[in-house]
């Protein structure tokens, strides 16, 4: 009851703050003043040094077990996550960054159950600095347990399922959904000084361009550096009632030495052993964001949603076999299986034909040179343009054939 207590008292406190002042400026993150240490009978502290207070929220996520930090809002860019980290045994690992406009989340993946016993952010009168600081306590399962579960505030849930602008409607219009993978505080793949995350949103802000130029209407699943849920990704394609969901990454991936541009369908099992870690990665993305899992359903609902799929499916795979050839002719290069498939969350929409491009993986050095290539990158974008358009044609005249 005392952890609930502070718990509470946290999100009083972020209430208070934010209708008193309304903050335009970031509250730098000071690294020397944060960390985590452990202490004697069952104690850890976590401390993060501040330029100024913010308000803030505390809470626990179960399976896995997770303490949360929301922050309006804390500008994390140069902080090192192993240095937060130290040498503490009770928290395995910790990561921060964006997660909506406006709001910043650290995120602590906790060893062993512990439970908040003190909360506070005090305020230097003279400089306006702050420091906060969380005393946890290890407890059994049981009491974690009993102690987890995001709060409820409609207010935080509509910005988070607030869509982005969607086109204006237009039945026979062809939309097609691109979403660049990660963001926020999910970067994604990161290696040679580029991560995932930024890479993919400006790639798909160059096909979105290009496929408008076109005549074809794109919508992104976020146009800046935010995280979307993996469910409200597909949403946001129900939403723009998108003709095609294109996902987009690059990720770093050691298994089976990947390299070269592939294509993933949907299926129950996967293709190969790398494929279905790499699935695996990418459905964990709500875990590490720190998202609310309790209570969602990672089962496809079974006799509808297979009979939609029953026309959905073979409409995929000729979207990626489509997009395959066009840039393979584009110079790729591609990998020596370009076609591939597993249980990507992301893929799971029934009526939508959906695929997820690898357009390389920063693992490769040849693939990571291409990706940091501007001319490459686009020589890609419109091969891809290219080839959802042929696409769209070419679904068009078999839609009556494939329905049969």
């Amino acid at each position: 009851m005392r952890a609930v207590f502070h718990l509470v008292m946290a999100m009083v406190l972020c209430a208070q703050m934010a209708a008193a002042q309304e903050l335009s400026a970031l509250a730098r993150v000071d690294p020397d003043r944060s960390g985590i240490s452990d202490g004697w009978l069952g104690k850890t502290t976590l401390t993060v040094g501040l330029s100024q207070g913010v308000p803030f929220r505390v809470f626990l996520l179960d399976a896995p077990a997770r303490l949360v930090v929301d922050f309006r809002e804390a500008d994390w860019s140069g902080i090192d996550p192993a240095a937060v980290l130290g040498d503490t045994d009770r928290v395995a690992a910790v990561r921060f960054g964006a997660f909506q406009p406006g709001w910043s989340r650290l995120v602590a993946d906790l060893a062993t159950p512990m439970i908040p016993r003190e909360i506070g952010m005090p305020v230097e009168n003279g400089s306006g600095s702050a420091q906060l600081q969380i005393t946890l306590q290890e407890v059994t399962a049981e009491e974690y347990a009993s102690a987890a579960g995001a709060p409820v505030d409609p207010a935080w849930t509509a910005a988070l399922t607030k869509p982005p602008p969607m086109p204006d409607p237009d039945e026979a219009r062809f939309t097609v959904v691109l979403d660049p993978g990660h963001g926020g505080i999910d970067p994604g793949a990161e290696a040679g000084g580029v991560n995932e995350k930024e890479l993919m949103l400006s790639f798909a802000r160059s096909l979105q361009e290009a496929l408008r130029r076109s005549g074809v209407e794109a919508v992104l699943t976020r146009n800046e550096d935010v995280f979307v849920a993996l469910e409200r990704r597909v949403a946001i394609a129900h939403q723009a009632k998108a003709d095609v969901f294109i996902s987009l990454h690059a990720d770093n991936l050691m298994q089976g030495g990947a390299k070269g541009a592939t294509v993933y369908t949907l299926s129950d099992e996967a293709s190969d052993a790398a494929t279905a870690h790499l699935a695996a990665r990418h459905n964990r993305s709500d875990i590490i964001a720190g998202a609310d899992l309790t209570g969602s359903d990672d089962q496809i609902t079974s006799v509808l949603l297979d009979l939609a799929r029953q026309e959905t499916e073979p409409r995929s795979a000729t979207l990626a076999q489509v997009l395959i050839e066009g840039m393979t002719e584009a110079g790729g290069p591609m990998n020596r299986r370009p076609l591939r498939h597993a249980g990507f969350s992301v893929l799971k929409s029934a009526d939508i034909p959906s695929v997820l491009v690898e357009v390389g993986f920063l693992s490769s050095k040849r693939d990571l040179a291409n990706l940091r290539d501007p001319v490459w990158r686009s020589v890609m974008v419109n091969a891809m343009a290219d080839a959802i358009l042929k696409w769209r044609d070419l679904d068009a005249a078999r839609r009556a054939l494939v329905r049969q």
